[in-house]
């Protein structure tokens, strides 16, 4: 077993020599984050030291002393967590606290890892089975699935994610999950989450450059988020009704693969045009909508790295929050407050849903342009929203601009990091 190495935290130095002034400082064998009064971010100078400590080749972190409340463990785990160590911290304080951060701790590496795995490793089938065996595990006795495939989502008006997927050799498909812990099949479903597990992203036709396509392992991050959220929650005590959607597929080019300008007709009657086959998270990401909205669910929640000009606009350290619903939008923030993970209101209003025009459809997907042009994140939820009904009350949608480095940065390794998970669980609770 790899040994441990003590990681205290302290509000002064632990010494008066040249580390003196050190956020990070070192004791015979053991390692001190020393805060700085003057610090006004305290929980983010705790996730860079952890990062720091773990570049020192630090393999196991015990967190050490009195000082460690949940809030900083968990910036710490945050930071110090990478490939080959997603679970390697040792939390203190209480049972209870210990149990909950442990809980917190798997479940974010469960999604980690699954947005870490390889696209010849991770194909939509695959993705949905794992996702939904993991949420099976957490209750077996309140959780049944269901995963439609192939020629039989076109069969039952699923066009999105048939077409998306249908270039592949590897079919795809759209994943239901239902947790149902009343023991009444006719129970009314509290909240749904849509996740878009987009497994590979060539861009399709509209054929991404190398370096954009380098990550793009890292498209099924909203799926590995709301299937992780959906486990938090049951973990942390979930008794309503909760449904999940996963809409799973490849974007490839083949003999086979949707083309530029294909006319597309959804469940709702919505026909959209085909102007960037490199846009097709929200082309699967409807049906998801579309099967949320038949449950009639007060509660829907998407969430997707949908597009690049969130992450511009955020640096990619804040998730892009959605809504027509400013009442939704406030509990959104507020649950995001709690768990400490940083989420930003972009516009979005009815208008944004004529912002992707067609002269052969009641829309197009984007705008022929680079990144969808002006205004594209909002555009994209602008496009989402013709899916919901009463008119988006009670839908919000998350473009997780925060879902993935390539590479590490001052807070967070290289990967996936699971940040959205917290929020959406806390508001399916």
């Amino acid at each position: 077993m790899t040994q441990a190495t003590n990681i205290h935290l302290s509000k002064q130095s632990s010494n008066n020599n040249w580390q003196s002034d050190n956020l990070v400082q070192f004791v015979d064998n053991e390692v001190y984050i020393c805060l700085k009064e003057s610090s006004g971010t305290p929980l983010r100078q705790i996730q860079k030291a952890a990062r720091s400590i773990e570049k020192l080749g630090v393999k196991h972190a015990r967190l050490s002393g009195d000082n460690w409340q949940a809030d900083s463990q968990w910036s710490f785990a945050l930071g110090f967590t990478c490939v080959g160590k997603l679970t390697n911290v040792e939390f203190t304080g209480s049972s209870e606290c210990i149990n909950n951060l442990n809980d917190k701790l798997a479940v974010f590496a469960w999604s980690r890892d699954l947005i870490n795995q390889t696209p010849s490793e991770l194909y939509p089938l695959k993705l949905a089975e794992l996702a939904a065996d993991y949420i099976n595990a957490q209750a077996p006795a309140y959780v049944t699935s269901n995963i439609i495939s192939g020629d039989e989502l076109q069969q039952q008006g699923w066009v999105g994610i048939y077409n998306v997927g249908k270039g592949s050799i590897n079919p795809p498909c759209l994943l239901e999950v239902d947790f149902n812990p009343t023991g009444d099949p006719d129970a009314a479903v509290s909240a749904c989450l849509v996740g878009k597990g987009i497994t590979f992203d060539s861009g399709g036709y509209s054929l991404k450059s190398n370096a954009g396509m380098f990550d793009m392992k890292c498209d099924m991050g909203g799926a590995a988020v709301v299937a992780g959220a959906m486990a938090l929650a049951i973990r942390q005590g979930l008794n309503k009704r909760v449904k999940l959607f996963l809409c799973c597929a490849e974007n490839m080019v083949s003999n086979d693969a949707y083309k530029l300008g294909d006319i597309l007709t959804y469940k709702n009657g919505v026909t959209m045009e085909v102007a960037n086959t490199d846009a097709e998270g929200r082309i699967v990401l409807a049906d998801g909508l579309l099967a949320a909205s038949e449950t009639k669910a007060p509660l829907i929640i998407d969430a997707a790295t949908l597009t690049g000009a969130a992450v511009m606009a955020t640096g990619g350290e804040y998730n892009a929050l959605f809504t027509l619903d400013n009442q939704t939008a406030e509990q959104a923030k507020k649950a995001a407050e709690k768990v400490n993970e940083p989420i930003w209101q972009f516009p979005l209003a009815a208008w944004h849903q004529d912002k992707c025009p067609s002269e052969f459809a009641d829309t197009a997907n984007s705008r022929p342009v680079p990144g969808g042009g002006a205004g594209g994140a909002s555009n994209a939820a602008g496009f989402l929203s013709r899916f919901v009904d009463n008119e988006g009350a009670g839908w919000l949608h998350f473009d997780l601009a925060t879902a993935y480095n390539g590479s590490s940065t001052s807070l967070f390794s290289a990967g996936g990091t699971g940040l959205g998970i917290a929020t959406i669980a806390e508001l399916i609770k």
